[in-house]
């Protein structure tokens, strides 16, 4: 954790790296999380870490880079494990804890609102809402 008088805003791919990678950690270790990512979407982090800071520089830094479709890992996981309101719930308590503890600032703020956002989005679609 990063002493809160030294957090700075996100800036750069660098920071976004560093952010994903330490949430990565944090849900991989979570008993909620952990076992859906390791053990059912048996995620390859070295392979997946690229994609999500591409996803992420492009949603806080307008990057461009993310060009694939998010809801559909989402759909298949949920064909798996069946995806419920307390998966949704601690992806983005953790998402948020890991941003509150390594930054402060307006994208920051974004990253933290946009990801309430996808969350609710991704389990409104995946529940049959719209």
């Amino acid at each position: 954790m990063i002493e809160p008088d030294r957090r700075r805003d996100i800036a750069t791919r660098d920071d976004i790296t560093v952010l994903v990678t330490a949430f990565y950690q944090r849900a991989f270790a979570d008993d909620i999380l952990g076992p859906v990512f390791l053990d059912v979407a048996q995620v390859d982090l070295p392979a997946h870490l690229p994609v999500m800071c591409d996803f992420w520089e492009t949603v806080l830094l307008r990057a461009g880079r993310y060009r694939r479709n998010a809801l559909r890992p989402h759909l298949d996981l949920n064909a798996k494990v069946g995806l419920t309101e307390v998966h949704f719930s601690r992806w983005l308590g953790l998402w948020t804890a890991t941003v509150d503890e390594r930054h402060c600032g307006d994208v920051a703020q974004l990253a933290k609102v946009q990801a309430a956002r996808i969350a609710g989005s991704i389990a409104r679609r995946i529940h049959g809402g719209s």
